[in-house]
């Protein structure tokens, strides 16, 4: 399995080969480099560790600078390792871009952390169908109704769905395909949309079927 760092743009809609519009969300994807290998030997699990987006060097610190200085790249804003990649097919200081590794119509799955929600009741975060409008319950519409039993157990139990922070998030979403690639740009157009607000992190992984 291959995959590469991005930064979701924003979206947009292409017309495909039909005159058909396809919803895309645009990310920057790479370019990317290794910046450490990890083995079973030394660090008993094998990783690939990849570096994206430059950084200021007056911001790093002594260690990340070190650690880039060893691996002979600038210094990097986001840093990720991949446990599902081939090792022995990368090398420290290599450079990789989007179109090395993924094609138009590749299946791809998106990896990113939600937008925010704040604060919300039963029926935004979970679904709930909201109580009875009749009989004057006004102030009944959206309350997340009776949480626990009667004498018997005499609480709540655990994982009860009720109101609470919603968002922000680790999520994936599956089954996505690429519809574009602009290399001279590292731009690349997936169809539907990723999680995340813009110019937040994603991972993209091509899918293996």
């Amino acid at each position: 399995m291959s995959g590469i760092l991005g930064k979701k743009i924003g979206m947009t809609s292409v017309f495909d080969d039909k005159g058909e519009s396809i919803p895309c969300t645009i990310i920057e994807a790479g370019p990317c480099y290794v910046t450490q290998i990890k083995t079973k030997e030394k660090d008993g699990y094998e990783a690939v560790q990849l570096a994206f987006e430059e950084k200021k060097e007056r911001r790093v610190n002594k260690p990340l600078s070190g650690h880039f200085k060893k691996a002979g790249v600038s210094p990097k804003k986001l840093m990720c390792e991949f446990r599902t990649f081939d090792i022995s097919k990368f090398q420290i200081g290599t450079e990789i871009k989007i179109e090395t590794l993924f094609s138009k119509g590749d299946q791809v799955s998106v990896s990113g952390t939600s937008k925010g929600r704040g604060f919300q009741g039963v029926v935004k975060r979970h679904h709930f169908g909201g109580g009875s409008k009749t009989h004057g319950q006004s102030d009944r519409v959206r309350a997340p109704g009776s949480i626990g039993s009667s004498s018997y157990p005499s609480r709540v139990f655990k994982g009860q769905r009720m109101a609470g922070r919603m968002g922000g998030e680790q999520i994936t979403v599956k089954n996505l395909r690429v519809v574009q690639i602009i290399p001279e740009s590292n731009l690349v157009l997936i169809s539907g949309s990723v999680p995340g607000f813009n110019n937040s992190y994603v991972e993209i992984l091509k899918e293996i079927k």
